[in-house]
């Protein structure tokens, strides 16, 4: 059975031996140039490069935010008009709350949401009534 096996060479090796590939490529950080990042909304850790963390930073006015976060934030941004500020302050908000009660208190949790949904549809109510009684008059 010697001899079955046979050697494979990948894609990136041959590139590696590419001149131009090789000016090209980054360097891969080493273990000493990364570190530990705690998101400032979830509280999730990543491994992150000084070079990344510095980025996301200037990104997100100075806070660290892991990628789901980020991701969240752009669509809270598609929402309101593109205002990051606005997004990031609203995310990060709705992170704080649902870390102090929906972790601990699940129910009461969606307990909150339900009373949320209420008052907004009162709210709507409300405007109805008020757009109704104006055409009325």
């Amino acid at each position: 059975m010697t001899g079955v096996f046979q050697s494979t060479v990948s894609d990136v090796t041959l590139e590696g031996n590419n001149e131009v590939a090789l000016e090209e490529r980054h360097e891969i950080p080493t273990a000493s140039e990364v570190e530990d990042a705690k998101c400032e909304c979830c509280g999730m850790c990543e491994e992150c490069s000084q070079e990344y963390i510095g980025r996301v930073r200037d990104m997100f006015s100075g806070n660290m935010i892991c990628g789901l976060c980020a991701e969240a934030v752009h669509v809270e941004m598609e929402k309101n008009g593109g205002k990051r500020e606005k997004a990031l302050e609203e995310h990060m908000s709705d992170c704080v709350k649902f870390n102090w009660l929906g972790r601990l208190y699940p129910a009461l949790y969606r307990a909150e949401d339900v009373k949320e949904i209420l008052k907004k549809t009162l709210r709507c109510r409300a405007m109805s009534t008020t757009s109704k009684d104006s055409k009325d008059i």
